[in-house]
């Protein structure tokens, strides 16, 4: 009887150097391309908010309010992804973490995706048998999913726009509650997660809660909209900064 035939480890049988390949022209070609998709996108919203406004009573001054709100509060989510992108360049290189992390903003998705490729090659992220056809592999994995991540999207937004103007026909109310609500718990869940972790991520989770916290507070006793605006990055930054100093000792030693 022919004996099957027991999978071999792909790792550790090519060249290390990732970023040689990380940082190939060729995809740098495929960054700019994405980017510009995005910068295309840009203006044809900007241009379609335009035109709805005078549907809805918006002068050309709301919407350059509405437009530097939108701008300034994208900076504290940015700021997190970006920390992130930093952290995964050596991992990555500057093309992956920018067309992937920089268009999807899911680290945890593409981190982990990249993982589970790598593990089935007999890999590890970051380690000795991270060769560059693991890395092939675990780019691959990542832009496949967040492909499919964006198909979904075309197809399921318009099904779900029709059951919104359905839903909000009937209860307008609950399409203000429900969406906050989905928020509340997406973050919520991505947070505990994090706690049983260490002590460390518990502090940093108190200290970044209680600072966003704080910021709606005086946002709105104060009337500093600005506050309300920031306070997503000044968490972030907080959370960080005790995180590092309650790790300092720990790194010391």
């Amino acid at each position: 009887m022919h004996q099957p035939l027991a999978l071999q480890p792909l790792a550790g049988t090519g060249p290390t150097d990732i970023l040689s390949v990380a940082n190939n022209p060729v995809l740098w070609i495929c960054v700019a391309g994405v980017f510009g998709v995005i910068v295309i996108q840009s203006v044809v919203f900007m241009r379609a908010a335009r035109r709805a406004a005078p549907a809805v009573d918006m002068s050309p001054q709301d919407i350059r309010t509405s437009f530097r709100s939108g701008a300034v509060s994208a900076i504290g989510p940015s700021l997190a992804v970006s920390l992130v992108a930093i952290a995964l360049l050596g991992l990555f290189g500057a093309p992956a973490v920018l067309s992937r992390i920089g268009l999807i903003g899911s680290a945890a998705y593409d981190v982990s995706a990249a993982g589970i490729a790598a593990g089935s090659m007999g890999a590890k992220l970051g380690d000795a048998s991270y060769t560059q056809g693991v890395f092939a592999v675990a780019f691959f994995a990542m832009s496949i999913g967040g492909a499919m991540w964006m198909l979904a999207t075309l197809v399921l937004t318009p099904l779900l726009r029709k059951g919104d103007a359905k839903i909000r026909s009937i209860n307008p109310v609950a399409m203000a509650v429900v969406p906050a609500a989905a928020l509340i718990g997406a973050f919520a869940c991505l947070g505990l997660s994090e706690l049983p972790k260490s002590g460390i991520h518990v502090l940093s989770f108190l200290v970044s809660a209680a600072v966003m916290g704080l910021c709606l507070l005086l946002a709105r006793k104060l009337g500093k909209g600005w506050l309300r605006e920031w306070g997503l990055g000044l968490s972030i930054v907080v959370g960080l900064t005790a995180a590092y100093l309650a790790a300092g000792p720990a790194v010391g030693a």
